[in-house]
């Protein structure tokens, strides 16, 4: 198994003005942590504006300011599996550009949201587990306990418990080697569950997937959803679901 030599995070974000330096903040953290512990790995952030209208794009653009490894890309989908299937195309041209093959299996290529806080080890464990063999890794994400009802977060957990070999696929928490991401066809131009139907393609292809509880990501709490049938919608789900469904 080719160890891994690069790694690009791919950040789509739709208005999120508020929530993005905290996780662009996250992400460089965690950034910092993996070439702290293997300096040899390349590491760049793109950051992919899709039709914003506040000052997102302001945010991102300080944050490429302050570190070489960020950038940008304007988009105009309102799709967020449209948003992360330009960004990591983008990604595999500046592979190519730089003489390697566009679906290199040491390009790991993790992926987040922009209403998310990924934790100091995400990058690391990502690459630590590519390198045993994975193909694809699937973390964890829980409601931010600041900014979730107190009634919703107890229910959530009650339905999503959380540890090793977990069932749940979560676009916010996903990595995948560049070779499978291609042969699996990439993510499609989905509004919604883009990560569920990429991560069956890779099942079909017989893809090596593992799941872990080990880069738990912390999301937005928030009920008015970005996306339709998106977390926010599951959220707000929640709230409404009859007494006798409760707990």
């Amino acid at each position: 198994m080719d160890r891994i030599g690069q790694v690009a995070v791919v950040i789509p974000v739709h208005n999120e003005e508020q929530l993005l330096p905290g996780a662009l903040a996250a992400v460089r953290a965690a950034a910092d942590v993996l070439q702290g512990q293997r300096p040899a790995i390349a590491v760049t952030i793109l950051v992919v504006l899709d039709s914003c209208t506040d000052n997102s794009g302001q945010v991102a653009a300080k944050f490429a300011r302050m570190d070489s490894r960020n950038s940008l890309l304007r988009v105009a989908f309102r799709s967020v599996g449209g948003s992360r299937r330009a960004g990591i195309r983008t990604v595999l041209l500046a592979s190519l550009e730089k003489g390697l093959p566009d679906a290199s299996p040491q390009l790991w290529l993790a992926n987040t949201d922009a209403d998310s806080c990924v934790p100091e080890n995400w990058l690391l464990r990502q690459v630590e587990l590519a390198d045993r063999g994975a193909d694809a890794v699937l973390g964890t994400v829980e409601p931010d306990p600041e900014s979730t009802d107190g009634e919703v977060l107890r229910r959530w957990h009650a339905r999503h418990p959380l540890g090793e070999d977990h069932p749940h696929v979560h676009g916010a928490n996903l990595g995948v080697r560049a070779s499978a991401y291609v042969l699996a066809g990439g993510f499609p131009r989905l509004r919604s569950h883009e990560d569920r139907a990429l991560v069956e393609r890779l099942h079909k292809y017989g893809c090596s997937v593992w799941s872990t509880d080990t880069i738990r990501v912390r999301t937005s709490g928030r009920t008015n959803a970005r996306a339709p049938q998106g977390f926010g919608a599951y959220l707000l789900a929640l709230t409404r679901e009859p007494a006798a469904l409760k707990g």
